[in-house]
């Protein structure tokens, strides 16, 4: 049996829709959304392939209704920054075309309007080893 989704989960996945087209735009391509294990979830899996060498992004993304009370990027302690990372060599466990791949850790604040919220993206916010 499904339940509707809660509004909390809701306003995620407007957050999580919107970000994701911004990072399109950006130019970043996706690979995969919400990939589940079980130490962590994923929110959005991109590949940037600007730069010499193309890099995985692992993206965490974070909705606060206000940003003056901290922004979401403070909620990324070291323990989801830990579990992060144990889901992402899951999911390189996984999918074995990008275990040779760069990687790097971003996260994207969003706050106000979940259907279009302001976004502050940090790359390369936190390293595997930092974790």
């Amino acid at each position: 049996m499904r339940f509707p989704p809660t509004p909390a989960r809701a306003r995620g996945d407007a957050v999580e829709a919107f970000v994701r087209r911004h990072l399109l735009a950006a130019g970043l391509r996706e690979v995969a959304a919400n990939a589940q294990y079980r130490t962590g979830e994923l929110d959005l899996v991109m590949l940037d392939a600007a730069g010499r060498v193309p890099c995985l992004v692992f993206v965490e993304v974070r909705f606060r209704r206000d940003a003056r009370f901290g922004g979401g990027a403070a909620s990324v302690d070291a323990r989801k920054r830990h579990k992060l990372v144990r889901a992402a060599q899951a999911f390189l466990q996984a999918h074995p075309q990008f275990r040779d791949a760069a990687c790097r850790f971003d996260v994207v604040e969003a706050h106000g309007n979940p259907a279009a919220p302001q976004l502050h993206w940090l790359r390369d916010a936190f390293r595997a080893d930092d974790a």
